[in-house]
């Protein structure tokens, strides 16, 4: 085997390029803006509602009791910790058997962060081309502000919330007052400082790279997918050969296909992917690209879904079946685990309030 020629500048490891993700509008696109909103709004003011003048949440570790809404539950209750976690597990699997990685598009806090660590770098600085210029030119008063501002945005929303974390373990209210008081006891300033800084880090500067080297759902996904999955795909047969043409011209009288080979699809992608070449490890099924395609189609004058949700069989013209063992399956035990914790925790509350008599 002939031996690779390097020269002295080669690096066997290539810094990773960043990815400057465009805004997109869309149905899908507003979708994850409703998810971001509720799954945030719930972890931001969840801590602050108050159930029978205590917090409803509060997970109080020095005196061994947890409380949700009106339930107590104690250290010897941890069995029910490990059954709704087998639950999330389990609902995980059958989700991801059916509908693909809803979960990473829409739901999974690094997206949802991310989203929000994206929103206030537009606002600080710019759209995509804006963002892509300000890197490449040189320092200056301008850029220092800019980045500045953006660094400020970002610090103080990762303050914030792990700032509410905490509050989760400490009575918010207490906390609230003794940040103010500057009287914060060691372990609330470390665990405030440090989910601060995961969520400045991961949301803020690892972005994509979460999703595509230390996520491991993305490694064992295919073992859940198979043919009837709901996925993202490009439609090759309908887009190729790829090649610009005018507004309202056939592509098939110009020997083409509907791809125009604009790469906006590649351009709004979060983790930098191109979906043209087929299902990728780093999809995350944000849809951003299917709002985009669909966008460019409007205007060309073509018929959307070049980029769509779809199942394998139904691009090869068959029947996508959404019962099938697997998801049968998985439907059926999950339907079972969530009946008997229901049914656990009534009980448990029952018997606690006759004793309580």
């Amino acid at each position: 085997m002939a031996a690779v020629e390097r020269t002295a500048g080669d690096s066997l490891y290539l810094a990773e390029a960043k990815v400057y993700p465009r805004e997109v509008q869309g149905r899908f696109a507003r979708l994850r803006t409703l998810s971001v909103w509720v799954l945030l709004g719930i972890f931001y003011l969840l801590p602050w509602l108050q159930w029978d003048d205590r917090q409803a949440v509060l997970f109080d570790l020095p005196a061994r009791k947890f409380f949700i809404l009106g339930l107590v539950f104690w250290p010897q209750d941890f069995i029910f910790l490990t059954w709704l976690l087998i639950i999330a597990a389990l609902a995980l699997f059958f989700f991801t058997a059916i509908g693909g990685r809803l979960w990473c598009g829409y739901a999974c806090p690094q997206t949802v962060w991310t989203e929000t660590f994206l929103w206030m770098e537009r606002l600080a600085e710019g759209d995509r081309a804006a963002r892509v210029k300000l890197d490449k030119a040189p320092w200056s008063a301008r850029k220092l502000g800019r980045k500045s501002l953006k660094q400020f945005l970002w610090v103080t929303f990762a303050l914030w919330t792990g700032f509410t974390f905490v509050g989760f373990f400490t009575p918010i209210h207490t906390l609230a007052g003794e940040v103010l008081s500057f009287s914060l006891g060691p372990w609330e300033t470390f665990w405030i400082l440090f989910y601060g800084f995961a969520t400045y880090g991961n949301a803020g500067y690892l972005r994509e790279q979460v999703c595509k080297y230390m996520c491991p759902y993305a490694r064992f996904q295919s073992a859940m997918f198979d043919r009837d999955t709901l996925v993202i795909t490009y439609d090759e047969k309908r887009g190729e050969p790829r090649g610009a043409r005018r507004r309202g011209t056939d592509p098939r009288a110009q020997g083409k296909g509907d791809c125009i080979d604009c790469t906006l699809c590649v351009q709004v992608c979060p983790t930098g992917i191109d979906i043209r070449k087929g299902l990728q490890i780093e999809c995350i099924a944000c849809a951003a690209c299917i709002d985009v395609c669909d966008d460019v189609m409007d205007k060309m004058g073509s018929p959307r879904g070049l980029i769509r949700y779809t199942t394998q069989h139904a691009l090869e013209h068959k029947p996508t079946k959404v019962l099938r063992p697997r998801t049968l399956i998985y439907g059926l035990i999950l339907a079972a685990l969530t009946a008997g914790f229901v049914v656990a925790v009534a009980l448990r509350c029952w018997k606690r309030a006759a004793v309580h008599r």
